[in-house]
């Protein structure tokens, strides 16, 4: 994996074939809130267009590649909470991004699903992208999801 710095995060993001979601609003909770200059973004599912793309316990139901592609949308629907939060996709700085893989006991594989959603980050961002992150698994998550993505952010 390279990091490119050609071009703006923007560029960067349309030369991948993706754009920034609009995120749907939740009468329960808002999708990004600022302390100081932290930023913190809310669990996202990998939605695109309103559609959970996927359902199901990875190792059991889903395949780790299925699971990886889910995790980069997570993370693009984090990234658009992001740019919702600081105005410009170039100005996002990510600190820590938590990654929940529902997954089966045995998977273990979980930190190579959080690598495609790091990979992306990295593709973006270039070292804005760069982390903190842990990756972890548990027995379910909302509506039955494979992934769900929450990110710490700041604004360059």
């Amino acid at each position: 994996m390279s990091v490119t710095k050609a071009g703006s995060a923007s560029d960067r993001l349309r030369a991948l074939g993706l754009e920034l979601p609009s995120l749907a609003s939740n009468a329960y909770f808002v999708d990004h809130r600022a302390v100081d200059s932290c930023i913190h973004i809310s669990g996202q599912l990998p939605f695109k267009d309103g559609e959970l793309l996927g359902q199901g316990i990875v190792g059991r139901d889903v395949e780790l590649e299925t699971a990886q592609e889910l995790a980069r949308h997570a993370a693009l629907n984090c990234l658009a909470a992001a740019v919702q939060a600081v105005g410009d996709l170039d100005r996002v700085r990510i600190v820590q991004m938590l990654v929940f893989v529902a997954s089966t006991p045995d998977f273990g594989l979980q930190s190579r699903v959080a690598n495609a959603a790091s990979e992306l980050l990295i593709e973006v961002l270039g070292e804005n992208g760069r982390h903190a992150r842990t990756a972890i698994g548990v027995a379910g998550l909302p509506l039955n999801t494979p992934v769900e993505i929450q990110m710490v952010c700041t604004a360059v």
